[in-house]
């Protein structure tokens, strides 16, 4: 993959992948979520990202959304733990114009009060959505407890009772703290000159100085597992089990990666699916799950059953990190699961929008890109004893915790 890259002299770094196509990608990535909240913002870096729409110096609320909305283009945002994202698609031709947008937004969002009371229902309203959906709750709920006491267990959109209290100084004060432009990175995927893109990201985005530095985040320690069981008004028993994995410059953050796809991932003949649904029929829905952090990750195993099945749903689990732990792979199922693999990460391949959210994260993280023929090389190179070490270390039954909701 072709990645032409530049730095503005206030920090903010640009990434850019040129490609033949019509319709072009770009997102203006910030190096700060929920994890940099005090207790007292808990909730805030998600909503800045749905205010941060509501209006500038020079644009109404109308006038934002309608910007690239009438030219065809499509505009959105997300929050993670550790970064905030505005993005947008568009025909070629509209790079200016969407740069000139995502620069208003960024510099000159004015939060007012009135449209940050009136967002604050949309927000309460998603997070009352969030609570009536136990199998979207639990892995939340899950990652407070592995993190318990540290920032990377926060949940994303906060509470009721934090969120009321936010006000126009609060947004404006976390801003100031935490969009550092040296953690800043415009990644774009689409057709246009270099130099002609260069020129744009510095007219629009160069204005500027320099604004902070880089604070250190404090990395998590000091795991402890557990066995939890919340009493929830719900139909099935849903259920987590998982531990602390690799982060995510870790250098068996692959091999983790190509052992979960196998375990459970969004494949029908993962190892959880063939023996939970289709040999059993004891399971709708499971999954395994490997999130890596900038320093730490969490991998986690759900699914959910009938209470009347639910042990021995358990059990199988229990059953298949066992047989991940002792019995080494054949050289033809490690050769089948590492194609599976690589073809998923050519089919990926195949959308821009992916690929310039992937570019972008990437570069936030750890300031550059590893190519797919280069995570292709890792898998290939990954061997069974290695996957067998791995799921010892991960998969170790005193280090496994478990939160069930019955």
């Amino acid at each position: 993959m072709e990645l032409q890259t530049f730095t503005l002299p206030n920090g903010i770094r640009l990434v850019h992948h040129p490609i033949e196509n019509q319709v072009a990608h770009c997102g203006l990535f910030i190096h700060a979520g929920s994890r940099d909240e005090t207790d007292a913002e808990h909730g805030i870096a998600h909503f800045i990202e749905h205010t941060i729409f509501k209006g500038t110096e020079k644009r109404s609320v109308f006038q934002v959304l309608n910007r690239l909305e009438n030219v065809g283009a499509d505009m959105n945002a997300y929050t993670t733990k550790e970064e905030t994202c505005i993005y947008a698609s568009f025909l070629s031709e509209y790079y200016d114009r969407t740069l000139e947008l995502f620069q208003d937004i960024f510099f000159h969002s004015v939060f007012p009060e009135k449209e940050l009371e009136r967002e604050k229902q949309v927000v309460m309203d998603e997070i009352r959505s969030y609570q009536d959906t136990p199998d979207e709750q639990i892995f939340d709920d899950f990652e407070d407890m592995v993190f318990a006491g540290h920032p990377l267990g926060k949940n994303i959109l906060g509470t009721a009772k934090s969120l009321k209290k936010f006000k126009q100084a609060d947004i404006l004060d976390f801003i100031h703290r935490n969009y550092r432009f040296n953690e800043v990175v415009i990644a774009s995927v689409g057709k246009i000159d270099f130099k002609k893109l260069v020129r744009l990201v510095g007219k629009y985005f160069s204005e500027q100085p320099r604004r902070g530095q880089s604070h250190p985040r404090i990395a998590f320690q000091n795991y402890q597992p557990f066995i939890t069981t919340l009493k929830k008004k719900c139909s099935q028993v849903h259920c987590l089990v998982g531990a602390p994995a690799y982060k995510f410059g870790h250098g068996r953050r692959i091999p983790l990666a190509l052992l979960n796809n196998m375990l459970g991932g969004a494949v029908m003949n993962s190892r959880l699916s063939l023996a939970l649904r289709e040999r059993n029929g004891l399971t709708y829905h499971n999954e395994s799950n490997y999130t890596a952090y900038s320093d730490a990750g969490i991998i986690h195993i759900y699914f959910g059953t009938d209470p009347v099945q639910y042990e021995k749903a358990l059990a199988i689990v229990h059953q298949e990190l066992k047989r991940l732990r002792e019995e080494k792979l054949t050289r033809v199922q490690l050769h089948n699961i590492k194609k599976q693999i690589v073809g998923q990460l050519a089919i990926a391949q195949e959308s821009n929008l992916a690929a310039m959210l992937a570019i972008g994260k990437s570069y936030l993280l750890q300031n550059r890109f590893e190519p797919t023929e280069m995570i292709i090389e890792r898998i290939w190179a990954t061997t069974a004893e290695e996957l067998i070490d791995i799921a010892n270390e991960i998969f170790d039954e005193r280090q496994l915790s478990m939160l069930t909701f019955k």
